[in-house]
């Protein structure tokens, strides 16, 4: 709670950031591109029309949260740990970069295979409204048109549909409604939209390796 809202504290909103005179130019540019995809998010793909993503923070770090990954060795069933509101999920955010390797280490020494994950962003599925939405990011903010449009999409996703205790079809659904979403933004931007596809493609490639991998793994 103290890291969301340490968060929510140093956001500002984005017309304020416009304002500003030692905003650089091309963080203005990226914040006036966001603000055209949160209102095609609502008007075109039907994701909530809320104070979300209009106000934005910079952390002054390279990521929102460390999620902390773990299963047993040689496994490919994740730990869970379950938390109010969200329920259970197969990760544990940190907020800090320290504590989380620090949380990892500890896993480590218990037996278990573990990762830490540098996340950009994150959803409060909604509950932050009343503190001023969840804010875009410095962590984000820089990303290519149809990754910044996909990462948007994505956290709004989560806002309108979420099942608890089922991180993999609420990641599945997100991740489908940022797909759909960033090629309709990128429709009339051919060349937005080829390298969209080409870093999307990349992603099947790799996931198709590891798919296979773990069907091996699996004999």
């Amino acid at each position: 709670a103290g890291g969301h809202l340490g968060i929510l504290r140093g956001a500002r909103p984005v017309p304020e950031v416009l304002a500003d005179p030692a905003t650089p130019p091309d963080l203005a540019e990226r914040l006036r591109l966001s603000q055209q995809m949160r209102d095609f998010a609502s008007q075109r793909l039907a994701l909530p029309d809320n104070n979300s993503y209009r106000r934005y923070a910079d952390l002054h770090r390279s990521a929102a949260v460390w999620n902390v990954v773990a299963a047993p060795a040689f496994s490919l069933d994740l730990k869970t740990w379950c938390y109010p509101v969200m329920g259970c999920a197969g990760y544990q955010g940190w907020f800090e970069a320290d504590e989380a390797q620090r949380q990892a280490e500890g896993l480590k020494a218990e037996g278990w295979e573990v990762q830490v994950q540098a996340i950009p962003a994150y959803s409060s599925l909604g509950w932050s409204r009343l503190f001023g939405g969840d804010p875009l990011l410095n962590t984000f903010i820089g990303y290519p048109e149809g990754e910044l449009a996909a990462m948007l999409f994505h956290e709004l996703a989560h806002q309108r549909v979420y099942v608890a205790d089922d991180t993999g079809f609420n990641e599945a659904y997100a991740s489908a409604v940022e797909l759909i979403g960033a090629r309709q933004w990128l429709a009339d931007k051919p060349s937005a939209l080829a390298a969209f596809e080409a870093g999307r493609e990349r992603r099947a490639r790799f996931l198709k390796l590891a798919r296979e991998g773990r069907e091996r793994l699996l004999q």
